[in-house]
């Protein structure tokens, strides 16, 4: 019998779980928090985006990340103090520009295919999930970056993406709302939004129906390999007053889908996966007020100065998101860093309300070549499905069949059955 374990129930953990349940087989996930999404997939810009598949290695990023160092305001904002994984990943970072392009491509074709999985799920478990179908608008305010934008949809032309440009003329005809005097744009009729954490935790929940089982409060400590593999873990912690004894549970195939903490369960099983956490904020807004309803954009928007998208989430919310922050496992959400996503909203949509902004911040787990990691492990039966970056949402259902398949070549799915106790 082949009891698969995955670590990590965000995005591309419960996505795992549903291809693997759609295979036949027996599947537990191990999750941290209380619940499913409460980590980096509980509140990202919203966008499920072909049409940001341009990876970051590029010698413009680099330029840009170095004038801003000491702006704290900045788009990009790196923690000069050392340390030898950060400054290892950057320099891994650098080597991968020679990689831009085709890395670029892929990662376009990756995205478009994803789209019918996440959608088909969507319907076939009917998932709530704020989804608008109104495309994403890449808005440029000068010339030069314009123009490095129609160098990029090449690119996004040749991953087989119809990415169109668009005048300032027909940027305020498409979101009516937007405030700005813009050169130009590119609009994605394809490309959609929706709310992360309802899609993932109404996945979960569907998953759970069918079969799969949740362990959550569970802090893995360590995996151990004889002729299966042995996951220590304890579950609460002693300050909710829960059980913190230890317990261990046997699995056949492990796999990795834990974000950024996947690099240290990459290294208890002898894998190098070097991801680095990089952070993005956001912040939603309240819509309390007809008039804030009628001023926030229905369309989904790139700002390429800012660094900041959007998406609109029902009628009475508007997600804004940006920033990337190279500061470690830090978690903090800082003034300085939610502030700008408040200007630039009342800024480009003067009617909307902020007298109710929830912020929030999020460790993206990212691969210095922008790509995530998908596949086998040094040792049988350990797979990986993580370091999706700023795309995790966008790129998770794709993944999850890929890492799928590579299960089912060299695991063949049981008739189903029950899944092992806990010891």
């Amino acid at each position: 019998m082949s009891h698969v374990v995955i670590i990590g129930a965000g995005v591309t953990g419960v996505t795992t779980a549903y291809a693997l349940l759609e295979r036949g087989y027996s599947v537990t996930v191990i999750e941290r928090q209380r619940y499913a999404a409460m980590e980096t997939s509980f509140a990202n810009g919203g966008q499920l985006s072909a049409s940001n598949a341009e990876v970051w290695n590029h010698g413009s990023t680099v330029l840009k990340g170095i004038k801003w160092m000491l702006k704290t305001d900045a788009p990009l904002l790196l923690n000069p103090l050392p340390s030898w994984h950060k400054y290892s990943w950057l320099a891994e970072f650098v080597s991968n520009i020679a990689h831009y392009r085709r890395n670029t491509v892929d990662t376009t074709r990756l995205a478009i295919s994803a789209r019918e999985y996440l959608f088909a799920i969507a319907e076939r478990e009917k998932i709530d999930f704020d989804h608008v179908r109104r495309g994403i608008l890449h808005i440029y305010w000068d010339k030069p970056s314009f123009e490095h934008a129609l160098k990029v949809n090449s690119l996004l032309s040749e991953g087989g993406l119809d990415r169109r440009p668009v005048t300032a003329a027909e940027v305020k005809s498409i979101e009516p709302a937007l405030h700005g005097d813009f050169y130009g744009g590119f609009h994605t009729p394809s490309d959609s939004t929706g709310d992360i954490h309802k899609f993932t935790s109404g996945l979960a929940r569907a998953c759970q129906r069918r079969g799969v089982r949740f362990i959550y409060d569970a802090a893995v400590e360590d995996i151990a390999r004889n002729e299966t593999y042995s996951i220590g873990y304890s579950l609460g912690s002693p300050s909710d007053g829960g059980d913190t004894s230890r317990r261990t549970i046997e699995a056949d195939v492990v796999v990795i889908c834990a974000g950024a903490a996947s690099r240290n369960f990459a290294g208890m099983l002898g894998d190098r996966v070097n991801i680095y956490p990089v952070k993005g904020y956001s912040i939603t807004v309240h819509l309390d007020d007809e008039q804030s309803q009628r001023g926030a954009p229905w369309v989904s928007l790139l700002d390429d100065r800012a660094k900041i998208v959007t998406s609109r989430l029902g009628n009475g919310r508007f997600r804004v998101a940006g920033t990337a922050e190279f500061n470690g496992m830090n978690r903090d959400i800082r003034d300085d860093r939610v502030k700008p996503l408040v200007e630039w909203t009342r800024m480009l949509f003067p009617a909307v309300g902020t007298s109710r902004v929830v912020p929030w911040a999020g460790l993206r787990p990212m691969m210095p070549n922008m790509m995530p990691r998908v596949g086998k492990g040094r040792l049988p039966g350990v797979f990986y499905n993580t370091g999706h970056g700023h795309l995790g949402w966008t790129l998770s259902a794709a993944t999850a069949q890929m890492v799928a398949q590579c299960i089912e070549q060299e695991f063949r799915a049981p008739e189903r059955s029950a899944v092992p106790a806990v010891a």
